[in-house]
C-alpha cells in the first residue's frame, strides 16, 4: 500500500473501532490475540466486580487458597499461586490492612509465617463465589451446552500446550 495512505482498518483500530479489528492474522498468530485480549477483558471484567468488594484483581485466588486450605504458609502460598514472592507480600499487606487476612508467626518454625483468612475473610467467600459465576454465565451468554463443553475443553487443550510448552506442568506425558 505504498503511497495510498495509511491502512483503514488500523485507523479504524486506533480510533477505538471494533475488537478484533487489527489485522493480527497478518502477523501470525489470532488464535494468541484472541487470547490475550480475552484474557485482558475477563480480568478488567473481573476487578470491576471485585472492586465493589475492596478487593484487587489476583487477591480472589489468594483467598480461594486460603479458604481451600486454612492456616498456610506465605512460601506455600507464594508458590501455589506461582507469584514473585513480593507480589504476594503485597497482596497479603493490602488483604491484612483491609481485615481479610492475618499472618502470624508458624508455631512449627517461628521463621515461618502462616496466613489464614479472618472472620471477615471467610465472609467474602460467598460474594466472590457469586462473582465468578456471575463472570461465568456474563462470558458464555449465547453458547449452547454443547459449544460451552467443547470450549471448556478446547481451552484445556490449550493449556496443557502451554504448561508443556513452559515446563510448568510437572510429570509430562
Amino acid at each position: 500500500m505504498t503511497g495510498s495512505g495509511p491502512d483503514p482498518v488500523c485507523i479504524a483500530a486506533a480510533a477505538g473501532g471494533a475488537a478484533g479489528a487489527l489485522p493480527s492474522a497478518a502477523r501470525g498468530g489470532p488464535v494468541s490475540h484472541t487470547l490475550s485480549r480475552v484474557a485482558r477483558l475477563h480480568r478488567f471484567a473481573a476487578g470491576r466486580r471485585l472492586k465493589e468488594m475492596g478487593l484487587y484483581p489476583g487477591q480472589e485466588f489468594l483467598m480461594m487458597a486460603l479458604w481451600d486450605c486454612g492456616p498456610v504458609r506465605q512460601s506455600v502460598l507464594i508458590r501455589e499461586l506461582d507469584l514473585d514472592p513480593s507480589t504476594v507480600t503485597k497482596m497479603l499487606q493490602r488483604l491484612e490492612q483491609s481485615g481479610h487476612v492475618r499472618r502470624r508467626p508458624d508455631p512449627d518454625d517461628r521463621r515461618a509465617v502462616l496466613v489464614e483468612a479472618t472472620e471477615e475473610g471467610e465472609a467474602l467467600r460467598a460474594r466472590v463465589e457469586e462473582v465468578w459465576c456471575s463472570l461465568e454465565e456474563h462470558s458464555l451468554t449465547g453458547l449452547t451446552p454443547a459449544e460451552r463443553t467443547e470450549l471448556t475443553r478446547l481451552l484445556a487443550r490449550l493449556e496443557e500446550n502451554l504448561c508443556r510448552a513452559a515446563g510448568e506442568c510437572g510429570a509430562e506425558d
